[in-house]
């Protein structure tokens, strides 16, 4: 079996440049062609080792497009997606494999992401004998392993997914993710469907395994705060583009962008007492089918001038990793 090589603290383990994934929508057009769904439209990013990378927007805006598209769970219509230096697109069939153990994903609803038909042990060591790791009793020592690593009962082996509460098989659907040790994880809104108490043991259980394993997670997300807790920079999505790229306390005190300004307004706060300046944006994200020439945000933009409805907003480098898509970056 072909090996990767190992990565060193801060190198590079993933890189994506310039993505691009359109769908060919149902409806035809009058000369019968058919309309093309623009879901991620030039999306790149380096996500350094053992760091987290958050993506976050509004539904719709192409996150876990994106996300599938680095997984290869979809193909993309351009753009290279590279992990330590290897172009995944360009690797032939036969060998994927080493990479598929080293990249995992973590689907949103875990419920629906497991097996009900299959005993909870099972599912867990299902990639172990996918990949043909070691002997049968010891998958079932592995599996028991990660369920403590996950904070659960050995005994849970032999139980089935629904009777575990929602945060146990979130902690399931974890602990089948890491049981071949993977370097990279995809969180495709991990969270979304827990309560709030049971949100913050799952991020603190990954911020946990993160410094135990090593990992590189991708974490997306709508929960800004949830996204601030856990990721150490943040990308903006709208309408299948990043606007803003930044760590994560620089966004959060100098967002250069009105879109980001606007979501990070829109983060409750726990005091009731303290005073905000909420940015309500008008009308709904535009069709992905037909986003508007310029700049994509300017029909919603409290600060666009004219500029911004004819001319394509380019990449500008602010401050060191601190990029944002804006004619006029800061102008509130």
């Amino acid at each position: 079996m072909e090996s990767t090589p190992q990565a060193s603290p801060n190198e590079a383990v993933l890189e994506a440049r310039e993505l691009v994934r359109h769908f060919r929508g149902k409806r035809r057009s009058l000369l019968g062609q058919r309309t093309i769904i623009r879901a991620v439209d030039g999306v790149s990013f380096v996500l350094h080792q053992g760091e987290t990378l958050g993506l976050v927007g509004e539904s719709g805006c192409g996150k876990s497009t994106v996300g599938k598209v680095i997984l290869n769970i979809l193909q993309p219509t351009s753009g290279r997606v590279f992990y330590r230096g290897r172009d995944i697109a360009a690797l032939k069939a036969g060998r994927t494999s080493p990479l598929r153990r080293e990249m995992q994903m973590i689907f949103q609803d875990p419920l629906g992401a497991l097996d009900p038909r299959m005993r909870i042990g099972d599912q867990i060591c299902e990639p172990l004998a996918i990949f043909r790791v070691g002997t049968e009793k010891d998958r079932a020592q592995a599996a028991c392993e990660m369920l403590d690593m996950m904070g659960l009962k050995a005994h849970m082996v032999t139980r089935y997914p629904h009777e575990l509460s929602g945060g146990q098989q979130q902690r399931v659907v974890i602990a089948r993710a890491l049981i071949l040790r993977p370097k990279v994880v995809i969180c495709d809104e991990p969270i979304s469907a827990l309560d709030v108490s049971i949100k913050a043991q799952v991020i603190n259980l990954l911020s946990k395994l993160q410094d135990v394993l090593g990992l590189a997670y991708l974490f997306i997300s709508h929960d800004l705060s949830a996204v601030r807790h856990i990721c150490d920079r943040i990308a903006v999505m709208y309408l299948g583009q990043v606007v803003e790229m930044a760590a994560r306390e620089d966004l959060f005190s100098t967002p250069l962008h009105p879109y980001s300004r606007a979501l990070i307004s829109a983060v409750p706060v726990p005091d009731p007492s303290a005073r905000r300046n909420r940015i309500i944006l008008k009308g709904e994200p535009p069709s992905p089918i037909d986003p508007p020439r310029g700049c994509r945000f300017h029909t919603r933009c409290p600060s666009a001038r004219a500029k911004c409805a004819d001319v394509e907003p380019l990449v500008q480098t602010v401050e060191h990793g601190h990029t944002v898509t804006c004619h006029f970056p800061g102008d509130a």
